[in-house]
């Protein structure tokens, strides 16, 4: 019996279309992060709160989750926080959003060898708060960048939402070669949380932190200086029957917008991830087990598990993934980014090997994307 070998042996960059070295595909040139000053571990908060509920200890203390960075709200005179109102939390939404998105963009321009001068493109992404006009309007005044920066603000998409704005940002950047665009995620996920001692509520609470993330793509000749991966494609899966799953919307109890996350939403995200790969992949010709990197969403360790399993992937596949939740908590829409700092920051990254970016959040949806070295 002879068996052919052909197909079990991983793919070159060459051998599929549009490979890595192509100048036409838009490249990562640098990421930026940041976090508020002010962090917390889990037992702080909870002391924070006086939360004495042994449930809801039980999902904060059980959540691979060790510290994360917030704007809580001001102490009264009896040591207890101020609830506040919804106009309070807009405004938190946008100044703490601001100067984190400021830092964020700084730090990413630097990384790529870049000024805010270079910059022509920007998308905004958030989740946490609605305004009009948006963060890309606000970063360009703040900042100082030119009048005709071109702009897209990504709204109420959810934690998948930085892989979509990734997308647009990258056609845009395809478009226009030796241009310089810049992603900025803005989530100030402590002007989204409502404290009343529900279940509901708690999971929320115990999850979530604030951060900023931004990202420098560019295409053309020359875009290649740096150690970021080229952005090869971008797949989207939308899972309508777990549309109701993640929501954020108005509760009239409180006044208040509020977070919903669905128990289910782990497995419907896991049952889902293989389809999500094989429609990313298919065209390209490559297997899972053609890609050496990972980086997933930081959506919750019943979230990281579930995926990890269902694509088999290995713990240290996903130890990024996994470190960010420690670190930070999940950070919505620029998690994916923190993650992707970290992996090039290792240098591990060799010359043909890839990468998959994968987001999930509201709709249900996951997001992915093939990335190339």
């Amino acid at each position: 019996m002879v068996v052919s070998l052909s197909l079990d042996l991983p793919r070159s960059a060459t051998e599929i279309p549009n490979e890595p070295g192509d100048a036409s595909h838009p490249r990562v040139r640098g990421i930026g992060t940041a976090v508020p000053a002010t962090t917390y571990s889990q037992h702080e908060i909870l002391d924070v709160f006086g939360i004495t509920d042994a449930r809801v200890r039980s999902v904060f203390l059980n959540s691979a989750i060790e510290r994360r960075a917030l704007t809580l709200p001001s102490l009264l005179a009896d040591g207890s926080r101020r609830q506040e109102s919804q106009g309070e939390l807009l405004r938190k939404h946008t100044e703490s959003g601001l100067a984190l998105a400021r830092e964020a963009v700084r730090d990413c321009l630097a990384e790529a060898g870049a000024t805010l001068a270079d910059v022509r493109h920007l998308c905004c992404v958030t989740s946490t708060g609605f305004l009009t006009p948006g963060f890309s309007a606000l970063l360009i005044k703040d900042l100082g960048l030119d009048t005709g920066t071109s702009r897209l603000d990504v709204v109420g998409m959810g934690c998948n939402a930085g892989l979509n704005a990734l997308a647009s940002v990258a056609g845009w950047a395809r478009t226009h070669p030796g241009e310089l665009a810049l992603m900025v995620c803005v989530e100030v996920c402590s002007a989204a949380y409502v404290f009343d001692g529900t279940m509901r509520s708690s999971v929320v609470n115990s999850l979530f932190g604030d951060g900023s993330a931004a990202v420098a793509v560019m295409s053309g000749e020359g875009s290649g200086q740096g150690a970021g991966p080229a952005l090869l494609r971008f797949s989207s899966r939308l899972i309508p029957e777990a549309i109701e799953a993640m929501r954020y919307d108005w509760d009239d109890a409180h006044g208040k917008f509020s977070f919903y996350l669905d128990p289910a939403v782990p497995y419907v995200v896991g049952a889902h991830a293989e389809a999500a790969l094989t429609r990313l992949l298919a065209p390209t010709g490559l297997r899972r087990e053609d890609i050496a990197h990972w980086v997933v969403h930081s959506g919750g360790k019943k979230v990281v598990d579930s995926v990890r399993v269902n694509l088999g992937l290995s713990r240290y596949d996903v130890r990024h993934t996994t470190g960010v939740l420690k670190d930070h908590g999940n950070l919505s829409s620029g998690s994916f980014l923190f993650s992707c700092e970290r992996l090039l920051a290792e240098e591990r990254a060799a010359h043909g090997d890839y990468g998959v970016l994968m987001t999930m959040g509201p709709g249900s949806t996951i997001e992915m994307a093939l990335a190339g070295w």
